[in-house]
């Protein structure tokens, strides 16, 4: 077989990549063929994401592929999982596409659960409480644009959909809707009925790699691609993509219980095990865990984390003030400024909002009798050393519920290039922690191409070709003494 192309196309909250996949000799090359950013639409209040800008962004990626020479074989879209496009009977993209911080998902939440109790959902679903989840958009719509709808569609998919004019839910983002029943395999009956949404305006179920057809005659036209590439649906969702380019030795297929964990660190951090089945007791309700499907019908028995969506907002909240930093200089000035002078819960509720973290960071230090952070690499230190705490509890859940002991921890996605967060994420789980490759989930996304079409046997293959291709880092644990003071210290956080 000669050299193989391949688009891995991957949304992320702060931008798109159109990512080339080049595969020859057991071998994969990744380029970055375009990146644009994703900037949501402020209204008021209410927040939403710019669909156009999105389509426009990964409308250019495809044309400087096209001119960059060489047959593309296919293509598939990755995104985020918690939002989705309503499309009208002609196929029309309905405005505003909310974003999963708008205001109105606080409405859905309470709209739906004097409908549906929460343990019902969770049993019906699998899914972890997060008022952001699609659900709870859809609780919150307005009945005129629910009639409009013609097609209620996950966002990945619906680039897909725009990209092959088939409309298909891919199982991996489907299941993270919180509306989908993972013993079903099917839309939740009686959720869509608490909704009062007919299952036919949702497209058809699909597994993970399915392909979807012929890449549209007018997308090739205008992008200068060769019709004939096909478009797939791989792990739509990107956690999905991610937990396929773990370079894990092991998975489902040789055991049902790995002695492995992933994280994949970016704006969410999403810690967890990859299982043969979901996980639906009291306890894994309890805890707030996660059952989202995965290649093959695995199960990524996760729970999602806020991330470095802390370090992003507090540079924001510094850029609005004259103050521009760019991560390289926050991190270093994290590394040298105190160690646990002070710490925070990231499951507390005001983390998650937009705006005025550092107030916020400062207000939870104090409220909780601790100094609050003065300089910026003291706000910066303060977040990552309580991420590293925080991965430490969520993993010592995810074994208790799994009858797991994990030995190691991938870090995959963009947050493993901190290698700041990596070492203190090895010192905090006390386990090495192997940091790479940074674009797991565009990877993953290609790896299931190649899969499809027949150019790689098997995710062990794939996974193979993932650690033999791209270099990795490993850290291993330091200081336990100092960090097992501040887990202490950390377990008495509210």
């Amino acid at each position: 077989m000669g050299t193989r192309h391949y688009l891995g196309i991957d949304l992320g909250a702060e931008s798109g990549r159109v990512m080339l996949g080049s595969l020859a000799e057991e071998r994969l090359a990744l380029e970055e063929i375009y990146r644009f950013t994703n900037t949501p639409l402020r209204v008021g209040d209410s927040w939403h994401w710019d669909v156009p800008a999105l389509w426009a962004g990964i409308m250019e990626g495809l044309r400087r592929a096209a001119r960059r020479g060489g047959e593309i074989a296919s293509m598939s879209v990755d995104s985020w999982g918690l939002d989705c496009v309503l499309f009208d009977a002609c196929g029309e993209v309905i405005t505003p596409v909310f974003h999963y911080r708008d205001p109105r998902c606080e409405r859905g939440v309470k709209a739906f659960f004097a409908k549906v109790p929460w343990e019902r959902v969770f049993a019906e679903t699998g899914i972890q409480f997060m008022p952001l989840n699609h659900l709870y958009h859809l609780a919150a719509e307005t009945p005129e644009r629910l009639a409009r709808a013609a097609q209620i569609v996950p966002l990945g998919d619906a680039f897909n959909y725009l990209l092959s004019g088939v409309a298909r839910a891919e199982v991996s983002l489907a299941s993270t809707t919180q509306l989908y029943n993972p013993r079903t395999r099917t839309w939740s009956a009686p959720l869509l009925n608490a909704l009062g949404i007919t299952p036919d305006k949702f497209p058809p179920l699909v597994d993970s790699g399915t392909k979807l057809g012929r890449l549209r005659a007018q997308v090739a036209q205008q992008t200068g691609l060769n019709k004939e590439s096909e478009v797939i649906a791989t792990c739509t969702h990107d956690t999905g993509a991610a937990v396929v380019g773990v370079p894990a030795n092991t998975g489902p297929q040789a055991s049902s219980v790995p002695d492995w964990a992933y994280l994949s660190s970016g704006t969410w951090s999403l810690l967890g095990l990859e299982l043969s089945a979901p996980i639906l007791t009291d306890h894994c309700r309890e805890l707030n865990f996660t059952n989202e499907v995965g290649y093959g019908g695995s199960v990524r028995l996760l729970k999602n984390i806020v991330g470095l969506w802390l370090v992003q907002e507090c540079r924001r909240d510094w850029a609005r003030a004259g103050r521009d930093f760019d991560y390289p200089t926050l991190t270093q000035l994290a590394a040298e400024a105190e160690p646990f002078r002070s710490l925070i819960n990231p499951d507390d509720p005001r983390f998650s909002q937009a705006d005025g973290m550092l107030d916020r960071l400062a207000a939870y230090c104090r409220e909780t009798g601790q100094p609050a952070p003065e300089t910026p690499g003291g706000f910066i230190r303060c977040t990552l050393e309580s991420l590293a705490l925080q991965y430490r509890r969520v993993l010592r859940q995810a074994e208790k519920l799994a009858g797991a002991k994990v030995a190691r921890l991938h870090i995959v996605g963009g947050g493993s290039k901190n290698a700041l967060l990596n070492q203190f994420t090895a010192n905090a789980c006390g386990l090495p922690a192997i940091a790479g490759p940074a674009e797991a989930t565009a990877i993953g996304n290609i790896l299931v191409q190649a899969i499809v079409l027949g150019d790689l046997p098997s995710l062990a293959a794939g996974r193979e070709v993932v650690a033999s291709s791209f270099r990795s880092g490993n850290f291993f644990p330091r200081d336990a003494a100092a960090w097992e003071a501040a887990w202490e210290r950390f377990e008495k956080l509210p």
